[in-house]
């Protein structure tokens, strides 16, 4: 099965970097060299690597996800990877964004009797790849071959995809994230407005507010969910969109830093560097093909 799979991968992400599929919510992920720890940000998805090895790093914390396990993430999260892969074995993976509308409808369906097992919500996993769920991938991956069929049975295998998720060894941990009614939804749902208005002006304390949250238990909340602060929560996404657009829209760095919301271009060149370890230009040309996107074959 994993040799069918690396084959369809390796003809549905023939370039380095990333590769649209037919379906809005599936991505291929391709690497043709080892890249070091890399600062990312990752939205809520389900990565399932066929070939190579990443390793993710949230605060002190190391997953592991290869062709023995998978990551998941319930919140979108700032974090570094670590990527083995050579041009004789590259990295191959595919990638499926969470769709939280089909998601709660299967929760909706669901026996009370799994939904009431009792586990603290984790907005990071990485688990061991069932048969049941790499069979449901492979066949995710032969629909993707065809505009027809993916078209039509796509979207019900990937719905079928994230039952397995849910239904899975980890699954209580992302159940629990998504049926979630205490500070770990409040959390969540500060982290979508970040992600979607990061070019706005966000205060903490006015997020904090926003939740009904002092300052300092908002910081307490956010960090056992994130693992950093809410400012450098803030500051990572931003940077990280910021070295997307440079990278997939040509941008300038002058240019990126004021679409994300950066009024100093020289401010945004000193945290870029922080975080990134290079200037903007440096960091571009070095990661021009692990972050290239291109549609769909």
């Amino acid at each position: 099965m994993s040799t069918e799979m690396v084959s369809l991968l390796s003809s549905l992400a023939p370039n380095e970097g990333y590769t649209c599929s037919r379906l809005e919510t599936v991505r291929f992920m391709r690497a043709d060299r080892p890249l070091g720890r890399t600062p990312v940000v990752y939205e809520p998805c389900i990565v399932i690597v066929c070939q190579g090895y990443k390793r993710g790093y949230l605060a002190d914390q190391v997953y592991h996800y290869d062709k023995q396990h998978y990551l998941v993430l319930s919140v979108p999260l700032p974090f570094s990877t670590e990527t083995e892969a050579s041009a004789e074995e590259p990295l191959l993976a595919i990638t499926v964004r969470l769709e939280m509308r089909v998601l709660l409808e299967l929760m909706g369906e669901l026996e009370h009797s799994v939904l009431s097992v009792t586990t603290a919500p984790e907005g990071i996993i990485s688990t061991p790849l069932e048969p049941e769920l790499a069979e449901t991938t492979l066949r995710l991956l032969r629909v993707l071959t065809s505009p027809q069929e993916a078209k039509i049975l796509g979207p019900q295998i990937v719905r079928e995809l994230y039952y397995r998720v849910l239904m899975g060894a980890r699954g209580g941990a992302i159940r629990a994230a998504l049926a979630s009614q205490g500070q770990f939804a409040a959390i969540s749902r500060v982290l979508q407005r970040i992600h979607t208005e990061f070019m706005q002006p966000l205060h903490v304390t006015r997020l904090a507010n926003d939740i009904g949250l002092s300052v300092p238990a908002f910081h307490k909340h956010f960090k056992t969910v994130t693992g950093t602060s809410p400012l450098q929560y803030i500051k990572s996404v931003r940077l990280n969109q910021a070295r997307l657009m440079m990278i997939r829209d040509n941008l300038t760095a002058a240019s990126a830093a004021f679409r994300v919301g950066y009024e100093s271009p020289s401010q945004f060149n000193r945290e870029f560097r922080r975080l990134f370890g290079r200037s903007p230009g440096e960091e571009v040309k070095e990661m021009k093909a692990a972050f290239s996107l291109f549609p769909p074959i």
